[in-house]
């Protein structure tokens, strides 16, 4: 047989055989992935996490989750979880943390309003995350775009929600308890959602009860905070804005503020470097009983406090009260409206028309160029 002929037999027998292997593993990636659609995972303890991952519907059941263990979910791309029972983390010692997070993209969380309890109160001691014990945090660290409903977030250590979402993401109708955390005042640091890195987030129609931010908006691009209740604590923030942190294309509307410190903030750090706060509306809120200030825009924020003197450091441009009214109403000692800026920070446009104040005292501004309300 001659050299050609041998060549094109074993050239044929090799191509035959490729294409037999490319066709079985075809068909094992379409097996694997038909399995991934049609499989459902059940989760009733920790042990059952790393199987039910491998689907995209997974099923929670009640159960506790152990002392120092996260409960952990980096989930498939579309993946639908349906919480079906409570569940409760465990106490028994101090622990960095977090309770409970989740990973993916193009999820769809059902919460359905069963509780997850942090038991707080085992690790509360007024000191929040600021010193005393080391206590778990956040309780629901979320890192997912997509949707997420009604989640019920009961007693968190410190902080509850922290998210970090790098496309869209809709949270509507959670719940965060901490009233318990109001007993000899011993909860603290208890904000409802910390936001750091997010892009395109809403959350809405929430309930939070709490001793510390109701949002605080920290490094963020493109957020709603719409319709939600918000009860003791310290109100809607933007910042601490530290160094490298940029909040732009925020809007806060229709959202109820009762009986907090503040209620509406912006919060810079004096000497943050690489910062800015820009283009921001407030529409349609109702702030009731805030007893230090109504509304505070403060450049004068350091880890020890407020120092009174304001830096230029971090930019805040284009803060708008506009579309339907927002109403704030301060206690007797507190004051409406409090504005501190850097001689040259705050810049753009500040129209405040739609905002109307009332009760105690109508507070101040320094170095912001306000139309449509005055302090005099």
């Amino acid at each position: 047989m001659h050299h050609s002929t041998l060549l094109s037999l074993f050239t044929s027998v090799v191509g035959l055989s490729t294409l037999a292997v490319a066709h079985d593993l075809g068909a094992h990636d379409a097996s694997r992935f038909a399995l991934e659609k049609r499989c459902t995972g059940t989760i009733a303890s920790l042990s059952d996490v790393s199987a039910a991952v491998k689907c995209k519907t997974i099923n929670i059941k009640s159960f506790k989750v152990p002392v120092g263990k996260t409960f952990d979910l980096s989930l498939l791309d579309g993946t639908i979880v349906n919480v079906l029972g409570d569940i409760t983390f465990a106490t028994g010692k101090d622990w960095e943390g977090p309770l409970m997070q989740v990973a993916g993209n193009s999820i769809t969380w059902n919460g359905n309003g069963h509780k997850m309890d942090g038991n707080g109160a085992y690790w509360w001691d007024g000191k929040g995350s600021n010193g005393g014990r080391t206590k778990p945090r956040p309780m629901f660290k979320v890192k997912i775009s997509g949707t997420m409903s009604n989640v019920y977030l009961l007693n968190p250590p410190v902080q509850a929600f922290s998210v970090a979402n790098k496309a869209a993401l809709t949270i509507s109708g959670a719940t965060v308890d901490v009233a318990d955390g109001n007993k000899n005042s011993k909860g603290h640091n208890t904000d409802a959602f910390d936001v750091s890195g997010s892009t395109s987030l809403t959350i809405k129609n929430s309930k939070i009860d709490n001793q510390d931010d109701c949002i605080a908006i920290n490094d963020a691009t493109s957020l709603i905070f719409d319709s939600n209740t918000c009860n003791g604590g310290h109100g809607i923030s933007i910042g601490s804005i530290k160094t490298g942190k940029n909040v732009k294309g925020v809007t806060i509307s229709n959202n109820i503020v009762t009986n907090s410190q503040q209620g509406l903030r912006i919060k810079t750090y004096v000497g943050a470097t690489d910062a800015s706060v820009s283009d921001v509306t407030y529409s349609g809120n109702t702030v009731t009983n805030a007893t230090k200030y109504g509304v505070v825009i403060q450049q004068d924020y350091t880890n020890e406090g407020a120092t009174g003197k304001a830096s230029n450091s971090v930019s805040i441009k284009n803060v708008k009260f506009s579309g339907s009214k927002s109403t704030v109403k301060v206690g007797s000692k507190g004051q409406q409206v409090y504005v501190l800026c850097g001689s040259s920070s705050c810049s753009g446009t500040w129209d405040w028309s739609k905002l109307s104040t009332s009760g105690g005292s109508k507070g101040s501004v320094k170095n912001a160029k306000i139309s449509g309300w005055s302090a005099t």
